[in-house]
């Protein structure tokens, strides 16, 4: 079941500890989990009970705009970390047939193409063209 190997997954890296004296910036991962509780904030708020006198509850577009670019930068914050994550795997030596596995993919076909597309798409932004 998904939620098991996520439950594994967690454990997992959990028990990482810090090697060789190196400690891992934790400041993108902190910023990312911040901005997720925004969100469900946000949107618990906006689904929320109308208020007594039958009002919606007070969420503007503007927050909700402010949500939806809060969610494009996670996103580009989270594609980022997964390309840097799959580099790293074939670093180590994994080969594309694992790397799908993890992922939930069906083949290292369909792994590489979107570690490709992703890489594009990173690109794109960097040049500004996205």
């Amino acid at each position: 079941m998904a939620g098991d190997a996520q439950g594994e997954a967690r454990q997992r890296l959990s028990n990482l500890v810090d090697w060789n004296g190196v400690a891992a910036d934790k400041n993108l991962a902190r910023r990312l989990e911040e901005d997720a509780a925004l969100l469900g904030r946000l949107l618990a708020a906006a689904a929320g009970p109308l208020h007594r006198d039958g009002q919606m509850p007070d969420v503007s577009e503007d927050d909700m705009g402010a949500g939806l670019r809060l969610l494009t930068d996670m996103r580009l914050s989270l594609d980022r970390l997964e390309a840097q994550a799959v580099m790293e795997a074939r670093r180590q030596g994994m080969d594309w047939r694992q790397i799908a596995q993890h992922q939930g993919l069906n083949s290292s076909q369909a792994a590489s193409q979107r570690y490709q597309r992703l890489v594009t798409r990173l690109e794109e932004i960097r040049q500004g063209v996205r």
